[in-house]
């Protein structure tokens, strides 16, 4: 079992950063690929970024490419989103999930959610 706790939304104005992170809790946290995903009002849920449990390795949705960077250190079992240049657009309510079965980056099987934190872009 993995619990995780997401913190650091909020409300910015557009062209500004914020950092979410999500802490994790539980048994071999290093061993799991992780997860910023992202669903906006009446949209569906979409990945945003990834970074894999060995080598580091990252992905990052087209739409978020070059603003977003997702960072982990695992001697810390936590995950990080820094996310700057923010738009509008990028407003949703933001999940850290975790995941060990799958092909990384996109059939990653995530079997572990955070509740969400809300991030809301000012224009």
């Amino acid at each position: 079992q993995v619990q995780l706790v997401e913190s650091g939304g909020g409300l910015v104005q557009a062209g500004g950063s914020l950092r979410l992170s999500c802490a994790a809790s539980g048994r071999a946290f290093s061993s799991y690929t992780m997860g910023w995903f992202r669903q906006a009002p009446g949209k569906e849920r979409e990945l945003v970024a990834a970074i894999a449990w060995s080598r580091g390795a990252t992905f990052y949705a087209d739409s978020v490419r070059g603003r977003f960077t997702i960072s982990r250190d695992n001697a810390k079992n936590t995950v990080w989103l820094q996310m700057n240049s923010l738009k509008p657009e990028d407003t949703a309510v933001y999940y850290c999930a975790a995941g060990n079965s799958g092909s990384f980056p996109r059939t990653v099987s995530y079997a572990y959610w955070g509740q969400g934190t809300q991030v809301t872009v000012s224009s």
